[in-house]
């Protein structure tokens, strides 16, 4: 079974071609990563993948059930529940089958039917609870039709995971997910036996996951084997070749060209060949021009020495505080990023920062030179109904960048929107368009203190590589609110990490949060724990050498122990432990249960060894 085959797809929107000829195919298996520059077509070729739209010429193939997740998905049902149990409905199918062949007699047949449920499970209840909490959707009960646009891809993408599709097509899945999340997303997806289809904007999760990478580039579909690494490698090296045959053709069009202009011979019967292929060579269709822009942010304005700064500032909403007693300084050249689950107060902190927001308690300073620009998450600021003319000036034909007058065609045309683009709304620009729009705009307001709100999401990955060097090379200073991990990693020279209780600690950088954590769950037990724990009788005598060399061995012990557990609890919350090994699963549980009884077991000695020690 091929899942999908793709041939020949055509689609132009108006008089700007999109896809020209994209032709795609898809094994059992594959992990495709879908590339491409912003208005490329890599949504739009997902959405005629998925049989959400038509293509203008072109057949898709597809065999097997598929999901899609969509860049604005819509959710069935009134409630969550409603939308989880309709894509549970292959499974309520499987099971009626099963029960009407046992009726009917047809062994053979149900025995088949037997298998798949042994291999999917037999009640998928605990996997759908599971895979909702993974995604942080909101409860069942809640309503669709209330749901935030981040809550409903979230259930959406709940409701892709769920439907045991044979291929999954995914349009910029990690959108609307915190750094757990994507992180869980990841081991998934590499855990998953049907085939993928994936665009995103996240490096680390591209190159953990994807085996082929497919780049949408002048409407057709270039396939590269391997990583994104690999990618990159083979890509450079097929761009040189291109262009060096580019450049021989060219070279032989004005070699034959002055050759027919000049001689009366190219008249004659006799030349006509030689014509013909210089109309050839003229109709071949000429290598599309890589195209790319500079960003610059940097003002080259004399700065002062503290941008901003917060003096025990606490807030939050009714009686739990988000952000409790938070001390921070901002310099010239502080690219602070900040971290923590969806809910935790990350853009609250952004728009007290920005001031928009007062907070509860605590004083915030700011210099008199700082001028403050903020992308949000949302995208707001731009006219959904205007032009990108229109959008990019304000209304005005001139724009002033740095010191300098610029007419808004030229200024558009230095982010990669040609005159095509000028007087078309900005509605109908694809989210990546959007972003990049808004990027520009940013460059208009000479801010020399950035606040960004997930910008990354629906950048392609040549802007998002321009917007790292424009921020690493910025004079000023930004604060990033954002779950790119590998942004984070080359970017920010600090992070704020939230932590329990509305608590924010710095750190020097993502890595350093990361082995924090590590080192605290790896922590030998309290006392305090272990007074939990049944208490023995307490012999009289003092400790033999045996037991000091016990007392001394057991919080290792213990936090072996506990660490396996961990290891087990991940092992038995993820779903594919249902569907890939369902025979190991009475092994697994009585193995948790030794574990933890392990555990007991060696709280309650260690807390008799000390007390005589």
């Amino acid at each position: 079974m091929t899942p999908l085959i793709a041939k020949g797809i055509e689609k132009a929107f108006g008089d700007r071609f999109i896809l020209r000829g994209a032709s795609l195919n898809i094994a059992p298996g594959d992990r495709v990563g879908l590339v491409g520059v912003n208005g490329s077509g890599k949504t739009t070729l997902l959405s005629i993948l998925a049989g959400e739209q038509d293509a203008d010429h072109g057949e898709v193939l597809r065999d097997g059930r598929h999901g899609y997740l969509a860049q604005a998905p819509t959710l069935p049902g009134q409630t969550v529940g409603d939308a989880i149990d309709e894509a549970l409905q292959w499974h309520n199918e499987l099971l009626a089958d099963y029960d009407r062949l046992l009726q009917e007699g047809k062994i053979e047949e149900a025995t088949t039917h037997q298998d798949r449920l042994d291999q999917v499970g037999w009640d998928l209840s605990h996997r759908a609870a599971s895979v909702l909490s993974k995604v942080q959707g909101p409860p069942r009960s809640a309503l669709t039709a209330n749901l935030s646009g981040g809550e409903t891809r979230r259930v959406a993408l709940a409701r892709c995971l769920l439907g045991q599709p044979d291929l999954l097509l995914l349009d910029e899945p990690t959108n609307h997910l915190d750094a757990d999340m994507v992180e869980w997303l990841q081991g998934y997806l590499q855990g998953f036996r049907g085939a993928i289809l994936l665009v995103t904007h996240d490096r680390y999760l591209l190159e953990a996951v994807a085996n082929r990478i497919v780049e949408v580039e002048d409407g057709q579909c270039v396939s590269y084997q391997g990583s994104y690494t690999d990618y990159l490698l083979a890509s450079v090296e097929r761009r040189g070749t291109l262009e060096k045959a580019e450049d021989r053709r060219l070279a032989l069009i004005m070699k034959e060209a002055a050759w027919a202009s000049r001689s009366p011979a190219a008249r004659s019967t006799k030349q006509k060949g030689r014509l013909k292929r210089l109309d050839d060579l003229k109709a071949q269709r000429r290598l599309s021009k890589k195209e790319s822009f500079e960003l610059d942010f940097s003002t080259g304005d004399r700065l002062p020495g503290t941008l901003i700064e917060l003096r025990d500032v606490s807030h939050g909403y009714g009686e739990e505080d988000l952000i409790r007693g938070l001390d921070l300084v901002v310099h010239p050249g502080d690219r602070v990023g900040i971290l923590g689950p969806n809910g935790a107060g990350k853009s609250t902190l952004l728009k007290i920062l920005a001031g928009s927001l007062s907070p509860r308690q605590g004083e915030m300073m700011r210099s008199g030179r700082v001028k403050i620009a903020v992308l949000d998450q949302h995208r707001t600021g731009l006219p959904l109904d205007g032009t990108v003319f229109e959008a990019a000036g304000g209304g005005n034909d001139w724009v002033k960048v740095g010191k300098h007058d610029l007419h808004v065609a030229s200024f558009l045309n230095r982010f990669l929107f040609g005159r095509e683009y000028l007087d078309q709304r900005v509605a109908s620009l694809s989210g990546g368009e959007r972003a990049r729009l808004l990027l520009a705009r940013l460059l208009l307001e000479g801010a020399n203190l950035l606040m960004l709100d997930e910008p990354t999401n629906d950048l392609d990955l040549q802007t998002l590589r321009v917007l790292e060097e424009a921020l690493l090379g910025m004079d000023g200073a930004c604060i990033v609110v954002t779950h790119d991990r590998a942004l984070l990693d080359r970017v920010c020279n600090s992070v704020l990490a939230f932590e329990a209780d509305g608590h924010i600690q710095t750190y020097a950088s993502r890595l350093q949060h990361l082995g924090a954590l590590a080192k605290r769950k790896q922590a030998p037990p309290s006392p305090k724990a272990a007074a939990i724990a049944p208490k023995p009788a307490q012999p009289s005598k003092k400790l033999s050498y045996k037991e000091q060399q016990d007392l001394k061995a057991l919080p290792q012990k213990i936090e072996v122990l506990e660490q396996e557990v961990e290891a087990m609890n991940v092992v038995l919350a993820e779903p594919s432990t249902y569907t890939e090994r369902r025979a190991e699963l009475p092994e697994l549980t009585a193995k948790l249960a030794d574990l933890e009884s392990q555990i007991e077991a060696a709280y309650a000695n260690w807390e008799a060894l000390s007390e005589r020690a």
